[in-house]
């Protein structure tokens, strides 16, 4: 790049980390590669609450530099913001927010815009709308009662008239703007139809028409990308097989970016999954972009003393220590497969009682809210709370006991192997009661496991699989999960012994099936299928745990090894910053 350019990102998560797309903005501005490419990055979103402090609005070391809905109103470009707030009637925060890696101790301050469009004027929208149906084909007039849909494309003119007013649209410096999944594509397509040259990036996280049909159908995985396969031989799409799915609206924001100069795809399947959509993203510049994982390096004692807390709770809650920990820490989603791991735990009981070997899995997993200190403290209390259960709140929600029920059906049958589930927000004695070390952290269910789960029925990338990779933990993910596209692109496709890739998807030597009959692929199918393959991962973990100090000394060096070469760094300079030259690089046409 001649002159470093304004990085503009849009997407719901610009004050928080809610899900991937915060862990990919904490990689990507933790990241000195970043840093010195961009000349400033820029978060943009929604407002999505009122009702809070001035000091609060822009999350934790956040500084609000203007909001009109506090009254701080001195600042450099106040006039331009008051300007936009009368004429589409809307409410501006600006400043800055704070992101730091305490290991790297790289610090960085993106500029935060945050604007309230719950009143905005509704003929600017409207033209919007008009101009989005003739250029992109897209119907809001299908979704516009949606507010999922409606407050992204409020955003979008509002978004871009702030960056003008904040200097991010001057002529010798160029901005890409960079839609973090459907939510920021209609601020990418007004982009697209503004007068500044703007350069456009999709960044696909997901494909969330595909996820919508993996978690409704009762084939998940083994059914879905089976279909696809075949429908890749037939040149068929996924409404010719589906059907329309133009009445879902993240598909029409989704399938219109293929007019952005750009598509960054977190993993294999993801590019897979795109040119799924249409035949027109067979033209579409997509560029596999991996996501980063953690890379930092500790010694045996570091992993010792982590994994000994794990194991005086285990025993604090079950009264024995067990010889292996075995971890899943995710959000309880079925997209998870949380179901798998306890079908790998069935196989991998049976070769414990030969070995005379005990193991526990904790499942660190909720569908709600933190519980409060005194609620967990008053449920220990009460029935020994996390290793026992109670349905309703406090404890647990609907989704929460359906899983506990399935936990409960394997702690009655299993011998050697027992489950904890944990429901709750965090993982310290503040969180999770007076039976937990009093130093345990968060980190030591990262560092001292001996194996994480991720056995995911759709995973885009899967960062949390592989975060106790470099903690010498082995990682068993689903070959369809992006992270293991990107284990295979390091090694050249080689085995490595930290990474167990397990293929929900293998037919059993039933590959030569017709593609009705892989559309029939039910739970029944599925569950023969799952049956097979957990046995045999579970055989490949009981083949690999480490048995001594010169197994956890290999396994500790053989992760840190693979994940430097998966670090965020790795990844700005091999894919990222590779895609935004792309971008950067597009000639349009005058408009």
């Amino acid at each position: 790049m001649s002159q470093r350019p304004t990085i503009v990102h849009i997407t719901h998560e610009a004050i928080g980390k809610i899900g991937g797309i915060g862990a990919v903005l904490e990689g990507l501005f933790t990241s000195q590669a970043y840093l010195n490419a961009a000349g400033r990055t820029i978060l943009i979103s929604p407002l999505f609450f009122r009702d809070v402090g001035a000091d609060s609005r822009l999350g934790p070391g956040g500084e609000v530099l203007y909001s009109s809905l506090d009254g701080r109103t001195r600042n450099n470009y106040a006039a331009g913001f008051r300007r936009i707030e009368d004429q589409l009637n809307v409410d501006i925060v600006y400043g800055r927010r704070t992101f730091f890696d305490p290991m790297t101790k790289i610090k960085s301050t993106p500029e935060v815009i945050l604007i309230d469009i719950t009143r905005l004027e509704v003929n600017p929208v409207n033209q919007l709308k008009g101009a989005m149906f003739r250029e992109f084909g897209i119907r809001s007039d299908l979704y516009e009662n949606l507010w999922e849909y409606e407050q992204y494309v409020r955003l979008a003119l509002p978004a871009l008239e702030v960056l003008r007013v904040i200097g991010a649209t001057e002529k010798d410096t160029p901005t890409v703007l960079v839609a973090h999944e459907f939510m920021g594509m209609p601020t990418a397509l007004a982009g697209i139809l503004d007068s500044y040259d703007f350069k456009t990036v999709f960044y696909a996280h997901e494909v969330a028409p595909v996820r919508r049909i993996v978690e409704n159908h009762s084939g998940h995985d083994t059914m879905f990308y089976n279909v696809l396969r075949k429908a890749r031989e037939h040149d068929l799409y996924i409404n010719d097989i589906f059907g329309d799915q133009t009445h879902f609206f993240k598909y029409a924001l989704v399938e219109a970016s293929r007019h952005c100069d750009n598509i960054l795809a977190v993993g294999d399947s993801v590019v897979d999954e795109l040119r799924f959509l249409a035949p027109e993203f067979k033209l579409a510049d997509i560029d596999l972009t991996y996501n980063g994982i953690p890379a930092y390096e500790i010694g045996l004692a570091e992993k010792y003393e982590s994994r000994n807390r794990l194991l005086q709770y285990c025993k604090n809650l079950l009264g024995w220590k067990p010889d292996f920990i075995f971890t899943h820490v995710t959000r309880l989603v079925i997209s998870k497969g949380l179901w798998r791991d306890l079908r790998v735990l069935e196989h991998l009981d049976r070769e414990f009682c030969t070995q005379n070997k005990t193991g526990v899995l904790i499942v660190l997993s909720t569908e709600t809210h933190k519980r409060r200190e005194r609620d967990i403290y008053q449920m220990e209390e009460d029935y020994h709370w996390p290793a026992a259960h109670r349905e309703g709140l406090p404890d647990l929600t609907s989704g929460e006991a359906a899983f506990y029920a399935g936990v409960q059906e394997f702690n009655l049958r299993s011998r050697n192997i027992k489950v904890i589930f944990i429901n709750q927000f965090g993982f310290n004695r503040q969180c999770c009661g007076q039976r937990m070390p009093y130093d345990m952290e968060f980190m030591d269910i990262r560092k001292g496991t001996d194996v994480e789960f991720g056995q995911s029925i759709y995973e885009p990338f899967g960062i949390a699989q592989l975060e106790p990779l470099c903690f010498g933990g082995l990682c068993v993910v689903t070959s369809l999960c992006g992270c293991a596209g990107f284990v295979r692109a390091v090694t050249n496709g080689q085995k490595v012994p930290n990474v167990i890739e397990v293929d929900y998807t293998n037919l059993n030597g039933q590959r030569g099936m017709s593609l009705e009959d892989l559309l029939k692929i039910d739970r029944q199918f599925r569950d023969q299928i799952e049956y097979k393959v957990s046995e045999k991962a579970a055989l490949e973990i009981c083949a690999r745990l480490p048995k001594k100090d010169d197994d956890f000394n290999q396994l500790l060096r053989s992760g840190y090894e693979l994940a430097r070469h998966m670090s965020w760094e790795a990844v700005v300079e091999k894919y990222f910053l590779k895609s935004l030259n792309k971008a950067l690089r597009k000639q349009h046409k005058p408009k």
